[in-house]
């Protein structure tokens, strides 16, 4: 495991269940009011990228960095053939596991603790997505094109955008904890989905995000 992993790994561990509650609104009534207004995009992230996997009834989806199984349930909830999460956190992928049994798809639903440049899929997906993925990854075209070549459709990003407010803020809040995190304009999204070998793609700006679906 890379220096970069093992890091990134110890500080999901640390931080499964804080990122669970983001969701859950298992907050304070401030708590909740400050990811309404803070954490906005992570929301907003989830309806684009689900939205962007349709139809879903018995297709194969990759969770790259699938977290705590979020989207990977929901897609078995509305009948996904296959869903397969990775991720480096046993933490999250504790979190996945009981999610999908207690939502009754993990018959469909795979986790796997694994990044996706040592993960060798047995055939393509229909669609792989990463997202809160390559906020963390200091080096992200080998990981998209290896998600180019793992999936046989459209497969979805998102990217924190370069120039906000909150860009600042949560690099020095991430750093402090001992996280890297990384920022990207809209021409280096363009340049890295080029070279990673999709012919075409699309962005939207998602609140302070570029999310993305490449084919």
């Amino acid at each position: 495991m890379s220096s970069e992993i093992d890091a990134q790994s110890r500080f999901w561990n640390d931080e499964a269940e804080a990122f669970s509650n983001i969701y859950s609104h298992d907050k304070s009534r401030f708590g909740r009011w400050l990811d309404e207004v803070f954490r906005k995009d992570m929301y907003e992230r989830y309806e684009f990228t689900l939205k962007a996997c349709e139809p879903v009834a018995g297709r194969s989806f990759l969770d790259v960095g699938c977290g705590n199984g979020l989207y990977s349930v929901e897609l078995g909830r509305r009948g996904a053939g296959t869903v397969v999460g990775l991720d480096i956190a046993e933490g999250m992928l504790e979190r996945c596991r009981t999610a999908a049994a207690g939502a009754g798809v993990d018959d469909r639903c795979t986790f796997i603790h694994s990044d996706l440049l040592n993960y060798e899929p047995d055939t393509k997906f229909d669609v792989s997505f990463g997202i809160g993925l390559f906020d963390y990854i200091s080096d992200p075209l080998p990981v998209l094109t290896k998600m180019h070549a793992v999936t046989s459709g459209p497969a979805i990003m998102a990217f924190p955008r370069l120039g906000t407010w909150r860009a600042p803020v949560r690099k020095v809040r991430l750093t402090i904890k001992g996280c890297a995190v990384y920022f990207y304009s809209r021409k280096k999204v363009d340049r890295l989905i080029r070279e990673a070998g999709f012919q075409n793609h699309s962005v939207s700006r998602v609140g302070k995000l570029f999310c993305v679906v490449a084919t």
